[in-house]
C-alpha cells in the first residue's frame, strides 16, 4: 500500500516581523527569506521522512522545477506531478518574534487541475491506498468522489476552511484531520469535547483527528476517545506543524501502528519542526524523530 497526496506545491514568502500587522497598519520587516511549502508539499515530505512510499500529485507553474528537485531528494515519486504555463502557487507570511504566522495564499497553478488529469493519477492507485487532501487545490469534490469508488482510503485535512468545501460529500471521507480553529468553523462549538461530538454525530464513519495547539491532541473515532499531550519546546516557527502532524499520521496509519504510538509520534515530529525555521526544511526524519528525547 501507498500514499498519493495530491495538494498544493507553493513557494513560501517569509517574512520576519515584531507583531502581524493589523488592518491600515504599515510596519517593516526584519527579513525576508523564500521556501519551499504548500500543505501538499510539506505533508508529502513529513509522509516519506516518516519512512511511507509517497506520491506527490498536483500543478506546478513554470517556475516549478524546484519542487520537483525537492521531492526526488525526499525519495517522494513525482511520476504524477506535471507543469503548466503560467507562475506556481504561493504563500505570503508574516512570521512574529514568538514563532506564530499569518499566511495569505494565491493558489496558481494548483487551481489548474482537471477531470481528466484527475482520473489519469488515480489509474496507478487501487482499494487501500490512502490518499491525503488538503483544500488548496480546486476540484477537491471530484478527486473524493473518483478515490471513494476505487475504496481508496481518504483522509482530509480541509484547510483553509472555506464555502468550496460544500460541494465535496464529506460523507466519503476515512478520517479528518483538523485544528481547533478549524473545528470551531465546521462545528460552531468552542469546546474540543464538544467539537468531537458533533463531529462524530454528523460523521459517524470516519475518525476525528483534533490537534488543539498547546493543550495537545485528541483523537475519536467510534466512541473511543485518545490523547496525547505536546513535548515543549522553544518555538521559533509555527508554519509546518500541522503538516508535520498530518504527514506523521499518514505514514504512521498506513504501517498500521496503534493509536497511542502514533499519536505519541506525531506530538514528538511536530515538537521537533516547531523548533526550526522554514516549511518544508523543518520537518525532521523519522530517526530524529525516534532517536530524539524530549522532555
Amino acid at each position: 500500500m501507498k500514499i498519493l497526496d495530491f495538494g498544493s506545491l507553493n513557494y513560501d514568502y517569509v517574512y520576519g516581523v515584531e507583531h502581524v500587522v493589523v488592518p491600515g497598519e504599515t510596519i517593516s520587516s526584519r527579513d525576508m527569506e523564500i521556501f519551499c511549502g504548500g500543505k501538499g508539499l510539506n505533508q508529502a515530505i513529513a509522509a516519506a521522512r516518516a519512512g511511507a512510499e509517497v506520491h506527490m500529485a498536483g500543478m506546478v507553474g513554470e517556475d516549478g522545477q524546484l519542487f520537483m528537485d525537492i521531492c526526488k531528494e525526499n525519495g517522494i515519486d513525482v511520476s504524477y506531478l506535471k507543469q503548466v504555463p503560467g507562475k506556481s502557487g504561493h504563500a505570503i507570511i508574516q512570521l512574529d518574534k514568538n514563532g506564530q504566522n499569518s499566511i495569505l495564499l494565491y493558489g496558481g497553478s494548483n487551481r489548474k487541475i482537471t477531470k481528466e488529469y484527475v482520473d489519469e493519477v488515480l489509474t496507478g492507485f487501487s482499494k487501500g491506498d490512502l490518499l491525503l487532501l488538503q483544500n488548496e487545490i480546486n476540484m477537491l469534490d471530484y478527486i473524493i468522489d473518483k478515490a471513494y469508488e476505487k475504496g481508496m482510503r481518504i483522509l482530509l485535512n480541509p484547510s483553509p476552511y472555506d464555502e468550496k468545501l460544500a460541494a465535496c460529500d464529506l460523507s466519503k471521507i476515512s478520517v479528518f484531520l483538523i485544528n481547533e480553529i478549524e473545528g470551531e468553523q465546521i462545528t460552531k462549538e468552542k469546546e474540543p469535547e464538544k467539537m468531537l461530538d458533533v463531529l462524530e454525530e454528523k460523521y459517524p464513519g470516519a475518525g476525528i483527528m483534533l490537534t488543539l495547539g498547546s493543550k495537545g491532541s485528541v483523537y475519536a473515532n467510534k466512541g473511543k476517545r485518545y490523547r496525547q499531550d505536546i513535548f515543549k519546546v522553544k518555538a521559533v516557527d509555527t508554519t509546518a506543524a500541522g503538516d508535520t502532524f498530518t504527514g506523521y499520521f499518514a505514514a504512521s496509519v498506513l504501517k498500521g501502528m496503534p493509536m497511542e504510538e502514533i499519536l505519541r509520534k506525531c506530538a514528538k515530529a511536530s515538537a521537533i519542526a516547531v523548533s526550526k525555521k522554514g516549511a518544508s526544511d523543518s520537518i525532521p526524519k523519522e530517526e530524529e524523530v525516534d532517536g530524539y528525547e524530549l522532555l
